[in-house]
């Protein structure tokens, strides 16, 4: 079944992808340089994990560091809303689809690394 559904990964991460990138511009116009500073930086942290997930888990197919990474991402996806919430309600509004999403594959991610000592 997941393969008859496998045309829908690159649609909804092109509309992820738009959100992430939206959300960090509404972040970037706002006055609070210092804070926009750090909210920005937790967005650019989260992105490079997103990054190093996808050949941790399907290139390498190590279940469990791309576990730890999608961990991690989680965390720094978390922190990124809060701090976006705290200068831009719609920001962290969009990143909440996002969330959703990883945590999903948080879960696929676990359930693949246990069936797969």
């Amino acid at each position: 079944m997941l393969n008859s559904q496998a045309w829908l990964f690159g649609p909804v991460w092109t509309a992820l992808y738009a959100t992430i990138g939206i959300a960090a511009w509404l972040v970037w116009r706002h006055p609070d340089r210092d804070r926009v500073r750090t909210a920005l930086t937790w967005w650019s942290i989260q992105l490079a994990l997103n990054l190093a997930w996808t050949p941790l888990f399907f290139a390498a197919r190590q279940y469990g560091l791309a576990l730890l990474d999608i961990l991690l991402l989680l965390a720094a996806l978390g922190t990124t809303v809060v701090r976006f919430r705290w200068l831009s309600l719609p920001a962290a509004l969009l990143l909440v689809p996002y969330l959703l999403w990883v945590a999903f594959a948080t879960a696929l991610n676990a359930s693949i690394w246990h069936l797969n000592p």
